[in-house]
C-alpha cells in the first residue's frame, strides 16, 4: 500500500532542510562572533530531521535513540554555555520601514492565512486523493495540514512582497538568530512528558495525593487537579508535558474513575489550567521569553508580570466552571 504523499517523513525532511540551510548561513555569517558553534547547534538539531530514519534502518531502535540521546546532550551543552550568537541583520532598517509602509495590512494577509487554510484543508483531507492516493497522512492530519498551509502562505507572501521563496527562507535565519536555542524548548519540554509518563511519574503523583488530601471529597481533588496542571506546567513550560502525568496521577483515577466526572469537559478545563501556568513561568520561552526578545523589551520577565493576575483568575475560573459542569 502506497503512503500518503505528504506524510510524518517528508515533514521531516522539509524541517531538517530548513535547518540545514539556517546552519549553512549561520557557517557563513563572519559577522556572527559564535558563528562556528551556531552552525554546529543547529546541524545537530537537522540530524534527526534528515536521517532519523535511515539511522533507524541502518543501526536499530537501541543504537539510534543512543546516538540522538547524546545530540540531545551536545545541544544542551551548546546553549547551556551560551555558545549561540546573532549575526547582523542583512537587509536595511529603512528598506523594511520603506516596505511594510508601502504594504500596509496586506502584510497580515499571508500569516492569517496560515490558520484559515489549515483548518479548511483539516475538514475537507477526506475528499483530497487521487487515484484512491490520500494526499494527508489520516494520523497526522493536522500537521500535514498545516505544512501545507505554510507552504501556501510563503508562496502567498512571496506574492505581495514581490520577492522569492528562497528569501523567505534565508530571512528566517535572522528570526532564528533573535530567538536562540528557546526556539526547540516546546519540542524538547513535550518529549520531557513522554519522559514522565514512561517513568510511572503519574502513579508517584497519585500515592502523593491519596496520602495529602480526602480523595472522596470531590471539590478538593478539582482544586488540586487544576492547580497541579498549573504549577506543573510552570515546572515544565508547557501544558502538553504535564497533561498527561496529571491526568494519569489525578483525573482518571480520582475524578474519573471515582467520582464518574465527564471526561469531555473535565479534560478541557484541565488543559486550560495549564495553559494558565504557562502564562507565569519563564520556561514557556517561547510564549513569554521570545516575544519580549523580539519586542527588545529591557525587562525580559515584563511579559509575566503583567499576565500574572489573568492567568489567575481564569484558574479560579476553570475550579468554578470544573466544579459546576464536570
Amino acid at each position: 500500500m502506497m503512503s500518503p504523499l505528504i506524510n510524518m517523513q517528508v515533514i521531516f525532511y522539509l524541517i531538517g532542510f530548513i535547518l540545514c540551510v539556517i546552519a549553512w548561513f549561520s557557517w557563513r555569517d563572519i559577522s556572527n562572533p559564535k558563528r562556528v558553534t551556531t552552525a554546529l547547534f543547529w546541524g545537530l538539531f537537522a540530524v534527526g530531521f534528515v536521517f532519523g530514519d535511515a539511522m533507524l534502518a541502518a543501526l536499530g531502535k537501541t543504537w539510534t535513540h543512543r546516538i540522538m540521546g547524546g545530540l540531545v546532550f551536545l545541544l544542551a551543552l551548546l546553549a547551556g554555555f551560551n555558545l549561540l550568537g546573532a549575526g547582523k541583520a542583512s537587509s536595511d532598517h529603512a528598506i523594511k520601514v520603506a516596505t511594510a509602509e508601502r504594504l500596509g495590512n496586506r502584510l497580515f494577509l499571508p500569516a492569517l492565512a496560515i490558520p484559515v487554510l489549515t483548518v479548511l484543508f483539516t475538514l475537507t483531507a477526506k475528499y483530497w486523493q487521487y487515484d484512491g492516493l490520500a494526499l494527508f497522512d489520516p494520523k497526522n492530519i493536522t500537521l500535514g495540514c498545516l505544512t501545507v498551509a505554510c507552504i501556501l502562505s510563503v508562496l502567498y507572501a512571496s506574492r505581495v512582497t514581490k520577492s522569492t521563496p528562497w528569501e523567505a527562507v534565508k530571512s528566517s535565519r535572522s528570526l532564528v538568530d533573535a530567538i536562540g536555542w528557546a526556539l526547540i524548548l516546546p519540542l524538547m519540554l513535550a518529549m520531557l512528558g513522554g519522559v514522565f509518563v514512561a517513568a510511572k511519574t503519574g502513579d508517584s503523583i497519585q500515592h502523593l495525593v491519596a496520602l495529602l488530601i480526602d480523595p472522596s471529597s470531590r471539590v478538593t481533588v478539582i482544586v488540586v487537579y487544576c492547580v497541579g496542571m498549573a504549577l506543573f506546567t510552570m515546572i515544565m513550560g508547557n501544558a502538553f508535558a504535564a497533561f498527561p502525568v496529571m491526568a494519569a496521577g489525578i483525573a482518571l483515577p480520582f475524578l474519573i474513575q471515582q467520582h464518574h466526572a465527564n471526561p469531555a469537559p473535565l479534560m478541557a478545563l484541565g488543559m486550560l489550567s495549564g495553559y494558565c501556568g504557562t502564562l507565569m513561568t519563564p520556561m514557556a520561552a517561547n510564549y513569554n521569553i521570545v516575544p519580549a526578545a523580539l519586542l527588545e523589551l529591557k525587562d525580559k520577565y515584563q511579559l509575566i508580570r503583567y499576565q500574572v493576575p489573568t492567568a489567575l483568575a481564569i484558574l479560579l475560573c476553570n475550579i468554578i466552571l470544573m466544579i459546576a459542569l464536570v
